[in-house]
């Protein structure tokens, strides 16, 4: 019997590799054009040419893998500012047209594996309520960490109430009308002044 050669031993690393990317590339395809809901893991593992058990077997599951292609290229443009009304209109038009992904669902409806829901809650604090209690922060916003996900929660309630059909005006607004009207109501307002010496007002000197 032959010996196995440098090449050979290494063949399947390189394989598993090649799956892994073909898995990621086809993922990131499905879900841009039907959303995390509507693409399967089926049609994943078919259009990728990879067995779609693979994708338990390098990501988790599905939502690990949705995750992973968030985080492929990612950098500062990723990452979430609802109170940017740029991204905040990205946003609108992505979900009006995808549905809300999974890391936006966790928030009202918990991942039936466990592992999964750590993955896409650590996901939402990062991408979502991380970088607004930074903005508020630098604001001087009262609470910084309680208004962030005050904020987060709100804005995916009123994703998810938009895409339900259970209010009529909601469904029919425009993201351009509706991105302005969250801006309205999430930004907070500017902060309150301390007084100096901790006075009430209308005390007498």
């Amino acid at each position: 019997m032959s010996a196995t050669t440098p090449a050979e031993a290494g063949q399947p690393k390189r394989d598993a590799a090649g799956s892994r990317d073909r898995l990621l590339k086809a993922a990131s395809e499905l879900f841009a054009e039907h959303g995390y809901d509507r693409t399967t893991a089926r049609a994943i593992g078919r259009r990728a040419g990879v067995d779609p058990a693979m994708i338990a077997r390098y990501f988790g599951g599905k939502a690990q893998l949705y995750i992973a292609t968030l985080r492929t290229g990612d950098g500062s443009v990723e990452i979430v500012d609802l109170l940017d009304p740029g991204r905040l209109a990205v946003i609108l038009d992505l979900t009006r047209r995808h549905g809300p992904n999974p890391v936006y669902q966790v928030a009202v409806r918990p991942h039936e594996d466990p592992a999964g829901q750590l993955a896409t809650r650590a996901e939402l604090h990062r991408r979502v309520v991380e970088p607004l209690r930074r903005r508020l922060s630098a604001e001087g916003a009262d609470q910084p960490e309680l208004r962030a996900e005050l904020i987060s929660a709100a804005f995916i309630g009123v994703v998810l109430a938009r895409g339900s059909g259970a209010f009529d005006h909601l469904s029919d607004a425009s993201d351009e009308r509706l991105g302005a009207l969250l801006l309205e109501m999430l930004s907070p307002g500017p902060p309150r002044p301390k007084r100096a010496g901790g006075r009430k007002s209308g005390t007498a000197d």
